[in-house]
């Protein structure tokens, strides 16, 4: 069951801004021969964004009792690599756009070749957060295993298979299978990474981190799926992207094939089984909750 808390918008706008601040702390210092790639870097990872990713490890890390502080380093690692990935789909090869979050995209501000640099400078920059916290850390054990999954969940087997799948389909039509594991892989492997490693950093259960996967699952496939609609509902203005890009570049989605009705309907269904899986951890986090189902409703 949904209780929706009170002034949760505001809380969010202050956690957001908190989460922010943890990440910016991880960016490097703009310096050397080698400054405007830092520079391209900063400026990709301050472009602004919802933080899903760090503020849902956060989060799950607090849902098991977590210590908050062991969390930092691999909040920032995760915006890093999702971030690498945004400046690397929008390149021309790629999605070719020149716009998003309403500022220019980092291969159109620094051109093609820094926009490639800053991708694999930013992805490795998360190996580095990391590696250096497990070295650094009290519990080195727990530390290794969340970076292991973040490493295969970012990786081949996640978010860089499912684009693979993507780009390889790119101007066919796709069965729904494939736009499924498409969406498994490029959207939810890197949210069940983020909540997977949060409770995996707090020490939870095995079986609580199984569960934490599943609910991840839901809300990342329900989380594009969504991206898909608003895609054609929304406005630029109020997305701060194009819309129709999707159309654009002749991609199938869940909009294309089932229709936006019962794209919604499947947003739903997602959304529900995310929060009832949710319900039945012993453990209780309100925020979490609540993030969830703004995230996954989200108009922008």
């Amino acid at each position: 069951m949904r209780v929706k808390m009170n002034n949760f918008d505001l809380e969010l706008k202050e956690k957001t801004k908190y989460v922010e601040n943890i990440v910016y702390s991880y960016c490097p210092r703009e310096e050397g021969m080698q400054k405007i790639i830092i520079e391209a870097i900063n400026y990709s990872i301050k472009a602004g964004g919802k933080r899903l990713r760090p503020m849902l490890l956060l989060e799950t890390l607090k849902l098991f009792g977590g210590n908050e502080k062991d969390a930092y380093p691999f909040m920032a690692a995760i915006e890093m690599i999702h971030t690498y990935s945004l400046v690397h789909d929008d390149l021309p090869a790629m999605d070719n756009d020149e716009y998003r979050r309403g500022k220019k995209t980092t291969h159109a501000q620094y051109g093609e070749d820094m926009g490639i640099l800053a991708g694999d400078g930013l992805l490795n920059l998360a190996y580095e957060t990391m590696i250096d916290a497990v070295v650094s850390s009290d519990n080195p054990l727990r530390a290794a295993k969340a970076m292991k999954i973040i490493a295969k969940k970012a990786g081949i087997y996640g978010m860089v298979g499912g684009q693979v799948v993507d780009v390889i389909n790119d101007n066919k039509e796709k069965s729904l299978e494939t736009i499924d594991y498409i969406n498994n892989l490029k959207t939810a492997a890197l949210i069940e990474a983020s909540m997977m490693a949060g409770a995996v950093l707090a020490g939870a259960e095995e079986e609580n981190i199984e569960c934490v996967e599943k609910i991840a699952k839901n809300v990342g496939i329900a989380f594009q799926i969504q991206d898909d609609i608003l895609d054609v509902t929304s406005t630029t203005e109020v997305l701060g992207k194009p819309v129709f890009s999707d159309e654009k570049n002749h991609k199938s989605t869940y909009v294309s094939i089932c229709g936006l009705d019962n794209s919604k309907k499947k947003v739903e269904e997602y959304s529900e089984e995310a929060i009832q899986l949710l319900d039945g951890i012993e453990e209780k986090n309100e925020f979490l909750k609540e993030l969830i189902y703004k995230l996954i409703n989200r108009e922008k």
